[in-house]
């Protein structure tokens, strides 16, 4: 890749008179970061003044009736094609040649870099990048494309304090860095405070994608150790993702025996009920950025046990509001799990303060007031 002869800021619009254009390009795998872009796009098409784009990158996971249904909610949703990068970059930049945004915001790895190279080629005036996780594989020369990449950005956008930390640790610009922790839709969660405790299953919940970053297989041996110590709770694993991951799971469950006791749910459109309905959430993961399935364990007034990693440690008050337990450690998992199993008084007492932190710090409406000041900031010298 070589760099343009000129500025980003260079060309492009020159006014902000007509509405804030804004796009938001993320992957099309339906990940935490998707969901992000998909409520940042939402919000800026109600607001005044803004339109948004929303770009998504092709994958083998990316799912027709989901990308249909976001464009039943009226979203303005464009796909391009992720089989090469090239063709990605070639695509990404015809759009923004013809949507003419004044702001490209990137989310995610690698969608990062291809959003910014697109975008800064494209001459967008202002980029920036959100980065979503505390672990990602860059290698020397994607770490060269970010550094490069981060001359050219307004904003680095870090979802947890955790991620802003780890976008210095790489090098980053510390004056462009800021973190804006990630917000969840609290409405369908409106009833769980009325949700007595005793009345719901003594089950567990994990809602997460079939990935490298997640840790079903912790999750299962630590259900196998509690069914060695005589209890059987149930455990409902709602997510799609990789196809490769999921199958090792299911082995992991049959080989522990323990196929009575788990049911693979898939894609679950039903999850705030899902969630109200059982009294313990799991995040069993290697690495974080700000997860939002844990956000909304706690609004649904779950007890949350979850592995102690950057951006998990931030949300969760070990003892308070959940219980943290070190990373890949099913002993320590399966004895969290039992106390709140056989403490009733304790898991309900995890679970209303998990609930008020939700309600207090992790609205939606929070996340989204944040990014949308940020983005007037960052587009008002466009209007002078």
């Amino acid at each position: 890749m070589t760099d343009s002869p000129r500025s980003a800021s260079a060309t492009g619009p020159a006014s902000t008179s007509s509405p804030l254009r804004v796009l938001h390009f993320v992957t099309g795998g339906f990940s935490g970061a998707t969901q992000v872009a998909v409520d940042l796009a939402a919000s800026g098409a109600q607001e005044a003044g803004m339109q948004t784009l929303l770009v998504l990158r092709s994958k083998r996971s990316t799912e027709a009736a989901r990308v249909q249904a976001l464009r039943d909610r009226g979203l303005d949703v464009e796909l391009v094609p992720g089989w090469s990068h090239l063709a990605t970059l070639w695509a990404l930049w015809r759009v923004c040649q013809r949507w003419q945004p004044h702001l490209l915001v990137a989310h995610g790895f690698p969608e990062h870099l291809l959003g910014r190279w697109a975008g800064w080629w494209a001459r967008v005036p202002v980029l920036v990048q959100v980065e979503h996780n505390s672990r990602e594989r860059y290698s020397p020369w994607k770490l060269w494309q970010a550094r490069r990449l981060s001359l050219h950005s307004a904003r680095l956008v870090g979802v947890s304090e955790g991620v802003r930390q780890q976008l210095l640790k790489l090098g980053m610009p510390a004056e462009k860095t800021q973190a804006i922790p990630n917000g969840v839709n609290l409405a369908p969660f409106a009833s769980a405070g009325e949700r007595d405790w005793a009345q719901r299953q003594p089950g567990i919940v994990m809602s997460a994608r079939f990935a490298r970053q997640k840790d079903h297989l912790t999750l299962l041996r630590a259900l196998a150790l509690l069914k060695a110590r005589g209890l059987r709770p149930s455990l409902l694993l709602a997510g799609s993702g990789k196809p490769g991951y999921r199958r090792r799971a299911e082995a992991e469950a049959a080989r522990l025996g323990l196929r009575d006791q788990v049911q693979f749910l898939g894609h679950h459109a039903g999850m705030p009920e899902l969630l109200m309905s059982q009294r313990i959430c799991v995040l069993a993961t290697h690495y974080e950025g700000m997860p939002l399935a844990l956000v909304e364990g706690m609004a649904a007034g779950c007890a949350c046990v979850a592995s102690d990693v950057a951006g998990v440690s931030e949300v969760l008050q070990s003892g308070h509001t959940g219980l943290l337990v070190p990373e890949n450690d099913a002993q320590a998992l399966a004895d969290a799990l039992q106390k709140v199993l056989e403490d009733e008084d304790f898991g309900a007492r995890l679970g209303r303060a998990a609930r008020e932190r939700a309600l207090q710090e992790h609205g939606l409406d929070l996340m989204r007031q944040r990014y949308a000041a940020l983005f007037r900031s960052l587009a008002a010298p466009l209007s002078r």
